[in-house]
């Protein structure tokens, strides 16, 4: 499913018009990436947490032509499914 198939099945779903469930779904989107950049865990009951992880410094290889190089470290997003969506797939 792509964006709008998304934004689509919010519209019929809530039988609001596909604009309003796009800007919906914009906002709430963009609500999770401000928390998320703030440090702050999303937490939607039954359906998961969306929560920054953090990815230490390494050393890697260039593919290509074999070189060392440093890889610095990183905030990375992560994603943690909540029981009731485990069940549902289950």
């Amino acid at each position: 499913m792509n964006k709008s198939e998304l934004i689509d099945a919010i519209a019929k779903h809530a039988d609001i018009s596909k604009a309003a469930a796009g800007r919906a779904l914009d906002a709430t989107v963009d609500a999770i990436r401000g928390s998320l950049k703030k440090g702050t865990m999303v937490t939607l009951v039954g359906f998961g947490s969306f929560y920054v992880g953090k990815r230490t410094a390494r050393a890697g290889r260039n593919p290509r032509t074999g070189a060392a190089i440093k890889i610095a470290p990183a905030k990375v997003p992560k994603f943690r499914a909540g029981k009731a969506l485990k069940d549902a797939l289950n």
